[in-house]
């Protein structure tokens, strides 16, 4: 084949414009799907022979180029040629320089199905390695709540105290959002999890194929029903990323949660110094820059959904070349999420927690007040009266009439047992109902996380 020659030379007279090359060509970003080209390539020639379109001894001859090719790709040996405008063209290339047998690799397939196939084997151990990110970011979590103890924070609503919980169970809140992102990565790897080769350009073929056996050789769990559908279906990209999206979404509200904890008003964490900058102007400053980007990059994460949803909304069947745009989104994504794993893994794992300076915030005694609400309602008091009654002594005490403690401990549908509800960590030690944020419901909740962790592992593999 001349290096210079496309695969659809013989029916044009002359080469491509420049512009359109520029425009066309996709190697300069899937060419990171080398391995997965030339495994769907030996599962193909594999297949070919087995049905008898090539010998024995052709198949072993392109097994052996694909292998020189791989080397070349893999050891930064191999040289792009002008006519390789995509990494399937670039395979197959130099597969034919290599040997005569080459020729024959293209039989029965369409880059169609090629490319569906080679993007859902990287999709599919790209969810994979996602998700083990997700892993170790969640045993971080595990490992900070454990080693947390009793210390205790405020909890918020509205961004306003709300009432006391413990450090684990803050942490573990996070963890358990993860979790959904694991299931929801498992899940995306699935719908990936299913073979297009076989269906051709977009009608299959009138060879003796056997997509069955090359779905095998290549570890799919399925094989496509409908040849249009089969070269035309990305949703298992926008399953993805949307995936991604809202693995995003939850580092961006760990990030903001950082951010406002590291401050000097809520100063209930130290950043580590490797995971921290400082001012250009302003000696004093350590800035969180890896919570900040973790927020921001959500926003980025989401775009790359909402831009593939709006590329795939008007496209009719079977194949367009708008379909190229389905690349460069899912690679960013995944590129964004798992730097940004990695950054807030260490951010946590190294943070330093003033637990002293949360347990003062969360020693109010207005965060409490639901405590004595739900101490009047065990003693027969209707909760919406029960909420009047406490609102009113609340009311009091913010406006100079004593302090809330010595008010309910004066109010005869009180007293001094309500009172000590009030003494710090009261109120969190009696919060033990399932998933509750106190001491024996948290105690429950850790046994069930690292259960939950060693399951996901196991179905990852």
């Amino acid at each position: 084949m001349d290096d210079s020659a496309t695969l659809w030379h013989g029916r044009f007279d002359g080469d491509p414009a420049a512009a359109l090359r520029a425009l066309n060509d996709s190697l300069s970003f899937d060419r990171r799907m080398f391995r997965e080209d030339i495994a769907g390539s030996r599962a193909h020639a594999a297949m070919l022979a087995g049905v008898g379109l090539i010998t024995a001894a052709e198949r072993d001859a392109i097994d052996a180029a694909l292998d020189t090719v791989e080397a070349e790709m893999a050891g930064g040996a191999f040289v792009a040629a002008p006519g390789d405008e995509d990494i399937h063209t670039a395979v197959e290339r130099r597969v034919t320089e290599i040997t005569p047998a080459g020729a024959k690799l293209h039989t029965g397939r369409s880059r169609n199905d090629q490319v569906a196939a080679d993007l859902r084997l990287w999709t599919r151990a790209a969810l994979s390695d996602v998700a083990r990110a997700v892993l170790g970011l969640q045993a971080t979590l595990l490992a900070r709540a454990e080693g947390a103890g009793g210390a205790l924070l405020p909890g918020y609503t509205h961004l306003q105290q709300a009432q006391p919980v413990l450090l684990a169970h803050y942490l573990l809140a996070h963890g358990w959002a993860l979790a959904r992102d694991v299931d929801r990565l498992v899940e995306a790897r699935r719908r990936a999890d299913v073979s297009p080769l076989g269906a051709g350009a977009l009608a299959g073929s009138s060879l003796p194929l056997d997509p069955e056996r090359t779905a095998s050789e290549l570890g799919f769990s399925a094989v496509f029903d409908n040849s249009l559908d089969a070269v035309a279906d990305r949703d298992f990209v926008a399953d993805a990323l949307y995936a991604l999206a809202m693995l995003g979404v939850h580092l961006s509200r760990l990030g903001e949660e950082l951010v406002l904890w590291s401050s000097s008003e809520f100063g209930f964490v130290e950043l580590d110094d490797a995971f921290a900058t400082g001012s250009s102007m302003m000696p004093q400053k350590k800035n969180p820059d890896v919570a900040e980007l973790a927020r921001a990059k959500a926003g980025r994460l989401i775009g790359r959904l909402a831009g593939l949803l709006a590329t795939l909304k008007g496209l009719p069947l079977a194949y367009a070349k708008d379909l190229q745009e389905d690349k460069e989104p899912l690679f960013d994504a995944v590129d964004t999420v798992t730097l940004t794993l990695v950054a807030l893994d260490g951010l946590m794992a190294s943070a330093r927690f003033d637990t002293d300076r949360m347990a003062a915030a969360a020693s109010s005694p207005y965060g409490a007040a639901t405590d004595l609400a739900e101490w009047l309602v065990a003693r027969g008091t209707p909760f919406r009266q029960a909420h009047a009654i406490v609102g009113e002594l609340v009311k009091r005490s913010l406006a100079g009439d004593g302090s809330l403690a010595d008010l309910v401990a004066a109010d005869e549908r009180l007293g001094p047992d309500a009172a000590a509800l009030l003494e710090p960590g009261a109120s969190a030690a009696r919060r033990n109902t399932p998933g509750a944020a106190g001491p024996e419901a948290v105690a429950a909740q850790l046994e069930r996380f690292r259960n939950r962790l060693e399951a996901d592992a196991a179905r990852l593999g």
